[in-house]
Formats: C-alpha cells, structure tokens, sequence
C-alpha cells in the first residue's frame, strides 16, 4: 500500500473517529460527572458545576455519620457473593443435565421453565414473602438469595452453551472409571470457564443492584443492602447531592470492577465459546 492511499484512508475515517469520540464522551460523562459531584456541595451539583471540588472528606464524613456504610457494604458483598456461587452451582448442573441427558420429558420441563420467564417478579413477590416469614428467614441472606438461586435465564445459557461440550470426551471419561459429578466438576467446569465467568458477571450485578426484594424482606437496619442505603439517602425532605453522588459512587465500583477484570471471559461466554 502507498503512503497516497494510506493516507486517503485515513481521512475517510476521520469521521468514524469523530462519531466514536463523541460516543465515547456521551458514556464516560454521567461516570465523570459522579465523581464530580461526590466532591462539591449540594449547592454546587444543584446548579450544575462539573469540575471536581474540595469537599469530598466533608461529604464522606457526611455520609458515614449516623449510617452503616461499611456495614451495608458488607452484606451487599456478603449476599451478592453467596448467590452467585450457589446460582452459577445451581443453574449449571441444571443446564448440563438438560442438555447432555435431554430426552422428551425433560424438554418439557425446560420449556415450562422459560414459560417462567414471562412471568413479572412482582406477581410471586407475596407467596415468596409468606413462604420466606412461615420459614422464619426474614432479615437473613436466605431470604435473599433463595428466589433467585435458580433462574430460568441461567439455565437457559447454561444449556444453549452446553451443546459446544464435547459428547466424545464424556463417553471417554465414562471409560476411563469417572462417575457424572466427577465428569461435570473435573471436565465440564474447567471448559466452560467463559461461560461461568459471563453468568458470574450477571448475576453478581443483579444481586449487588437488587432493590425491591430485600426491601420487602430485610426489615432490620442491620441487614440493608447498599441499594437501599442509598435510597435512605435521597427519601428525606432535602437532599445532599454530594453525598447521594458519593454513596452512588461506592455502590457503583465494585460491579465496575467485576465487570473490567471478567470482560474477555464475558464477552466469550455471551457468544457460547468453551475451551
């Protein structure tokens, strides 16, 4: 290629590279634009001002002050945590068995369970709540955890990306002595890693941003949710902006975080890949 058609190249993707820049700055904005406020005053975010400022202890010390910010963290972790292990446990074995033990009852079932998921959460959130209090697990992590310990989407996903796991090797396996938990712990496991990963990544975010359900069932102080601390602080008769950005800000890292270091192996298991 000559420098002459290098560079006509070049400026017919100047304006791609303008339309991606301005794109680019549309979705970072709102991001700088939290950080920004968690460091001025209320004054200053109600009238706009986006440029950081110098209050960001201030609001801090505001926002711990008479709230269990780190206690509220510390159940968001705690709950988010233990129901993405048990679902992604849960929700496997069932998209393994489903797929690689199918026959016509259990296509049944499995199209019952995606019948399920037409069904809005609001309509079972009573019979749930009555069966969590009967069993006495309010202000628990079970009652937390239990709704949404299998869902119709996992398992979905689970068994769509099941059909790249090779039958040959399971016959092998069969073979050589190794039981079925042995062969979907030691052989299917270790090969949809990426699969794991991508559901990792949902269900952590839809358990660390669940709002309704631990409102309804997390009645003691000691039990909410990062959410609803934050909903605590915009419910007053006024509200500090600083310190609402900045409670914002400490919910929204750690599903950043998540989401940055497992983004390869989420967009891989989006797109069905087993290795």
């Amino acid at each position: 290629m000559t420098e002459k058609n290098r560079s006509m190249i070049q400026r017919r993707l100047i304006p791609t590279y303008i339309f991606l820049g301005i794109v680019a700055f549309i979705s970072v904005f709102p991001f700088y634009w939290m950080i920004s406020a968690a460091t001025n005053t209320s004054f200053d975010v109600s009238q706009g001002r986006i440029l950081p400022g110098g209050y960001l202890m201030e609001n801090f010390k505001n926002l711990v002050a008479g709230r269990d910010l780190w206690g509220a963290m510390g159940n968001s972790f705690l709950y988010a945590i233990v129901q993405t292990i048990l679902a992604l446990l849960v929700c496997s074995l069932a998209g393994f068995g489903f797929e690689l033990y199918h026959d016509k009852k259990k296509d049944v079932v499995f199209s019952i369970l995606l019948l399920a998921m037409m069904i809005p959460g609001v309509a079972t959130m009573i019979p749930l709540f009555k069966m969590i209090s009967n069993m006495g697990l309010l202000n628990t992590v079970w009652a937390f955890i239990l709704p949404s310990i299998s869902t119709p989407f996992l398992i979905m996903m689970f068994r769509q990306n099941s059909r790249n796991f090779p039958v040959d090797v399971m016959e092998a396996a069969r073979i050589d002595g190794l039981t079925e938990f042995q062969i979907f712990f030691r052989m299917y496991m270790p090969m949809m890693k990426s699969t794991y990963a991508a559901a990792a990544v949902i269900t952590f975010m839809n358990a660390w941003n669940a709002y309704l359900w631990p409102k309804v069932t997390m009645t003691d102080p000691k039990a909410q949710t990062m959410p609803m601390l934050i909903a605590n602080l915009a419910a007053g008769y006024t509200t500090d902006y600083g310190v609402l950005m900045l409670g914002v800000l400490f919910c929204s890292v750690p599903t950043m975080v998540i989401f940055f270091v497992l983004q390869k192996q989420f967009a891989e298991g989006i797109t069905g890949a087993v290795k």
